[in-house]
């Protein structure tokens, strides 16, 4: 039986350190769909589905570029956490 649409494969451990499993996942799922899509555009003769499958490779390379701007602002937040935690650490001696 094949997958559902709904349906989320990859579990979230929920100890993420500097990413997030889950947004990871997201980024890999939609690379790998704007290179299906790319595909299609090469393969299509039909100006009127060319055009449609270029714009949804532009709507996603849109979301690429949020989930890897949340993964950035998590890696610094994550960062910024850390050098206060060892600020702390470095005063107990």
């Amino acid at each position: 039986m094949g997958l559902k649409m709904a349906e989320y494969i990859a579990d979230c451990n929920h100890a993420c350190k500097n990413t997030c499993t889950s947004l990871n996942e997201a980024l890999r799922k939609e690379t790998a769909m704007v290179k299906f899509y790319e595909g299609m555009v090469d393969e299509c003769g039909i100006p009127e589905v060319k055009t449609f499958m270029d714009e949804l490779v532009d709507d996603k390379r849109k979301i690429i570029l949020r989930l890897i701007q949340k993964l950035n602002e998590i890696h610094v937040r994550s960062q910024t956490i850390d050098g206060v935690t060892s600020s702390f650490d470095d005063g107990e001696v």
